[in-house]
């Protein structure tokens, strides 16, 4: 009987969970880069649950799978990390991105940083007085690299030490670094 009321108790605290409306934390918005999709997939989750709206990086020459070889030295991927003076050409980006004052900044992590294609992001945004959180996706590295190249890129912003998200477990995850900046 316990585990029956349990179950019932866990069921209901779910549906109310799924039912509940977005948080919203202040003037926020998403800014994201994905290669793959999976960053979007975070990126869009995130701009769902806090009901903000979502930005996306585009790069002028799209990356195909040959392009994301990282094994592959003569890959493009590869030679833009190797290339410290690396931007690859962005399309333009929407300017109402500059009215936010708390931006997520999502990205994949390739060899242990931010795709280039955000350092050209950068290198044209000024962050200067804004708060920036960022996440990113990645099959085994951490984003404190990442975190390292912002807080150079832009020195003059809050720059938060953000959150590496698994899709799999996407929604906890996003949860937990959304409850952790309210303590914060």
């Amino acid at each position: 009987m316990k585990k029956i009321i349990s179950l019932f108790l866990l069921s209901v605290l779910m549906i109310l969970t799924a039912c509940a409306e977005p948080v919203e934390i202040g003037n926020t918005a998403i800014v994201y880069f994905s290669a793959t999709g999976n960053t979007e997939e975070v990126a869009r989750e995130l701009g769902n649950m806090l009901n903000a709206e979502v930005f996306e990086i585009v790069p002028a020459q799209p990356y195909t799978s040959e392009d994301l070889n990282y094994r592959d030295s003569s890959s493009r991927a590869y030679q833009e990390d190797r290339d410290d003076s690396a931007r690859p050409e962005i399309e333009a980006y929407d300017t109402a991105i500059d009215s936010y004052d708390t931006l997520f900044i999502g990205f994949p992590i390739w060899f242990g940083d931010m795709p280039k294609v955000m350092y050209t992001f950068f290198d044209n945004f000024d962050a200067a007085g804004k708060t920036l959180i960022p996440f990113c996706t990645s099959g085994n590295s951490g984003i404190t690299g990442a975190v390292r190249t912002l807080r150079t890129l832009e020195p003059d912003a809050d720059i938060q030490d953000g959150r590496r998200i698994n899709t799999r477990n996407m929604e906890a995850e996003l949860t937990n670094m959304i409850n952790s900046l309210s303590t914060n």
